[in-house]
C-alpha cells in the first residue's frame, strides 16, 4: 500500500504528527509512506526509517518570486504526487492548503477531520472519509492518531512522541562545538527563550534569573538557543545577566538543532518547536505554558514536567492581553528551577 501524509507546517505540528508513522507501521509494516511538508521543515523528516520519500513544498519561497512561481510550483508538486499513485492520503492539517493537495493527489481514499476538527471548512470538500474527534483526542498528537486509527484500525503501537532521526553528521558537528566551548562531559541544559506569540513568552527577567541561579547554585553552564534576531538579542541579554556563564549557541541547521537537543540532559522552554523536538528525541523537558493548553500541546510522560499559568483565564489563546506581564510572572522561577532539578536528578540516577 502507498500512503501519503499531508502535514505541511508548522515546526511543532510536524513533530506532533510523527507518532502516526509508528501506528501505520505497526498495522502494516510493508506500507510505503511518503510525506508532504514545507521545505523549511523537511530536515526534521530526513532519514526517518519509516519514510520512503519526502515531498518538499516551497510555498514561502515561491511567494517571494511572484504568482507565476506559486502556480508553477503547485502544479509541479501535484504532478509529482499524482505520479506516485497513492492508495490513501491522511490530511493531518485540515485547512484549505492541505485540502488542495489532498483532493488532487489522485488517492482514492482520502482521510480528514470532520467539521468539528478542520481548521478551515473548505477542507471538508477534499476528503471522502471524515473522522469525528472525541474527548479522548484532546492532545494534538492524538488528533492525528485518530485519523491513523480510522485508516489503519489494526495498529497496535502507541507512541506519545516521535520518534525522530538525527544524522551522524549533525551529531559530529554538535560534539565538536561542545568541545570548543568546553562543555564536553558536563551536564547540558538547553534554554529556549523564543516562541511564536508574545503571550507565549516567559518574561526575559525570569529567564535571566533562572539562568543566573543555574550557574551559581547548580554549577551549570546553560546553552541558549535562538531562531531569529529578536531571540538572539534576548539570548545575549540572558547571557550577560550571568556574566557570560550561560552560552549563546551559534545558529546552525535544523538537523544540528535536533542533535543538540538529543545530546542535552534537559531542555527548558515554552510552547515552541524545540521543546517538541526534544520530547520526540526522548530528552527530558520543562515546558512553560501560558495562553496555550499544556494538556493539549505539551510533552507527555515521566520525562516531562509541564507548568501551566495558574490564572483563571489560562489557557486563553489570546495573542494580545493587558494581563500579559501578570500572566508571564505567574509561573515563578522557583517552580521552573525545582522542576529542572527534579528531572536532572532522575537523569543522573
Amino acid at each position: 500500500m502507498r500512503v501519503l501524509i499531508v502535514k505541511i507546517s508548522a515546526l511543532g505540528d510536524v513533530v506532533h504528527a510523527l507518532p502516526v508513522l509508528t501506528h501505520i507501521k505497526s498495522a502494516y509494516p510493508e506500507t510505503s509512506i511518503d510525506w508532504l511538508v514545507e521545505e523549511a521543515f523537511a530536515p526534521l523528516l530526513d532519514g526517518h526509517p519509516a519514510l520512503r520519500r519526502i515531498h518538499r513544498l516551497g510555498l514561502k519561497r515561491w511567494r517571494r518570486q511572484g504568482p507565476g512561481a506559486v502556480w508553477a510550483g503547485v502544479m509541479d508538486t501535484l504532478k509529482e504526487l499524482r505520479s506516485e499513485r497513492y492508495d490513501l492520503v491522511l490530511d493531518l492539517q485540515g485547512n484549505c492548503k492541505s485540502g488542495l493537495f489532498t483532493l488532487l493527489c489522485g488517492a482514492p481514499r482520502r482521510y480528514g477531520f470532520s467539521s468539528s476538527g478542520v481548521r478551515e471548512w473548505p477542507n471538508l470538500l477534499a476528503t471522502n472519509h471524515k473522522v469525528q474527534l472525541t474527548a479522548a483526542d484532546h492532545h494534538v498528537s492524538d488528533r492525528s492518531l485518530a485519523l491513523a486509527r480510522a485508516a489503519f484500525p489494526l495498529g497496535t503501537v502507541r507512541s506519545l512522541a516521535g520518534p525522530m532521526s538525527v544524522s551522524p553528521a549533525a551529531r559530529t558537528a554538535v560534539e565538536k562545538q561542545l568541545c570548543a566551548l568546553g562543555l564536553n562531559g558536563q551536564s547540558l541544559v538547553v534554554l529556549q527563550y523564543g516562541t511564536t506569540w508574545q503571550t507565549k513568552l516567559w518574561p526575559l527577567d525570569s529567564w535571566q534569573d533562572l539562568a543566573l541561579r543555574m550557574c551559581r547554585e547548580d554549577q551549570l553552564r546553560p546553552v541558549l538557543i535562538w531562531g531569529n534576531d529578536e531571540e538572539h538579542r534576548a539570548a545575549e541579554a540572558i547571557s550577560r545577566a550571568t556574566d557570560g556563564r550561560a552560552l549563546v549557541w551559534p545558529r546552525g541547521s535544523l538537523q544540528e538543532l535536533a542533535a543538540l537537543l538529543e545530546r542535552a540532559d534537559l531542555v527548558v522552554g515554552g510552547d515552541t518547536g524545540p521543546i517538541h523536538i526534544a520530547a520526540a528525541l526522548e530528552t527530558p523537558t520543562v515546558s512553560i505554558f501560558r495562553v496555550t493548553d499544556a494538556s493539549r500541546n505539551g510533552p507527555r510522560g515521566p520525562l516531562h514536567i509541564r507548568l501551566q499559568s495558574p490564572l483563571e483565564c489560562s489557557p486563553c489563546l489570546r495573542k494580545d492581553c493587558p494581563r500579559d506581564s501578570e500572566c508571564g510572572h505567574s509561573i515563578g522561577v522557583d517552580q521552573v528551577l525545582e522542576a529542572s532539578r527534579a528531572l536532572l536528578s532522575r537523569r543522573s540516577m
